[in-house]
């Protein structure tokens, strides 16, 4: 089939790079316009739009997809179907009448649980221990469309959601390309979404990462992992912003008040509203990460001292 390919960040490339090693003809990639990054916030393409120039392929870069230019371009590309993966660009009813097959999005959560734009930070938040990713025809409705088919992947207890969606996103590769042979053959048909276990996964922004040391050490663990890498969790230090990696819940060691640091010489624990949790990897305002001894030892917490006390 001729494709028009639409994703955005890294958890796209493998989809796509999967699509251009197949017998179906990618026509052109769509992704979001070039963005600011790193610390010279220079404009760089995105994830997608590098692997699609480096391979030769045509790269649209609308402001929205409903942009005429855009649609006029993509009804003379005429693509069978358009598979998207993290595009991150809401696609009206004029862009989905386009392609004769349809719009067939990777989301990466098993249908109808965790509807939105972060499935992976939400079943880890939730603590589910399983999660997978579905294909599906786009709708107007938010990810509501009848699905073709899943993969599963279970939830490790010390997954981040980095590390779960790096799996996904190569586990679903797979699958987007056998939902693609399939409808193209003319084999696979989609299957009604359940009206029942439906859920939403918003979003999270950087308030939300901000972790809480009232809660119950099995909260500020999901929080943590949930955020880890984007948006980033992070607490205050002395009036500052303390970034924080993974944390540790340790059901041994001695309580401590909640955001109490409790030091040996080679671990550093926080006190939460359960039991505490050993400090991983910490960025202070300004600085590179460092193992939490490293950051003790320079810092050198006093009894006063309390994380998330402003």
């Amino acid at each position: 089939m001729k494709l028009v390919f639409a994703g955005t960040p890294e958890a796209a490339v493998p989809s796509l790079t999967t699509l251009l090693s197949s017998h179906h003809d990618v026509a052109a990639v769509a992704t979001r316009p070039d963005a600011r990054s790193g610390r010279g916030r220079r404009l760089a393409p995105s994830p997608v739009a590098q692997v699609a120039e480096d391979a030769g392929v045509e790269v649209l870069k609308p402001e929205k997809a409903s942009d005429p230019e855009f649609l006029g371009r993509l009804r003379e590309i005429a693509p069978d179907c358009c598979p998207v993966v993290a595009y991150g660009a809401l696609l009206r009813q004029d862009a989905l009448d386009v392609p004769a097959r349809g719009w067939v999005n990777l989301h990466f959560s098993l249908l109808p649980q965790w509807r939105g734009a972060a499935p992976v930070q939400h079943a880890v938040l939730h603590g589910d221990d399983l999660t997978g990713a579905a294909t599906f025809r786009i709708e107007p409705d938010l990810d509501s469309g009848p699905v073709f088919g899943t993969v599963v992947e279970p939830i490790g207890p010390h997954d981040t959601s980095g590390d779960l969606l790096t799996r996904l996103a190569e586990s679903g590769a797979g699958l987007l390309l056998r939902t693609l042979d399939g409808i193209e053959s003319g084999e696979l048909a989609p299957r009604p979404q359940s009206g029942d276990g439906v859920s939403f996964a918003p979003k999270l922004a950087p308030a939300d990462a901000e972790v809480d040391f009232t809660a119950p050490a099995m909260r500020v663990d999901r929080l943590i992992r949930a955020c880890t890498p984007a948006p980033g969790a992070w607490t205050t230090f002395r009036g500052e912003r303390l970034k924080l990696g993974p944390v540790r819940p340790v059901t041994g060691a001695d309580a401590l008040p909640p955001g109490r640091i409790g030091l040996t010489r080679d671990r550093v624990f926080a006190g939460t509203a359960t039991h505490p949790v050993e400090l991983g990897e910490v960025q202070p305002q300004g600085k590179r990460r460092m193992p939490a001894v490293d950051w003790a030892r320079g810092v050198r917490p006093a009894e006063a001292d309390v994380l998330g006390a402003g």
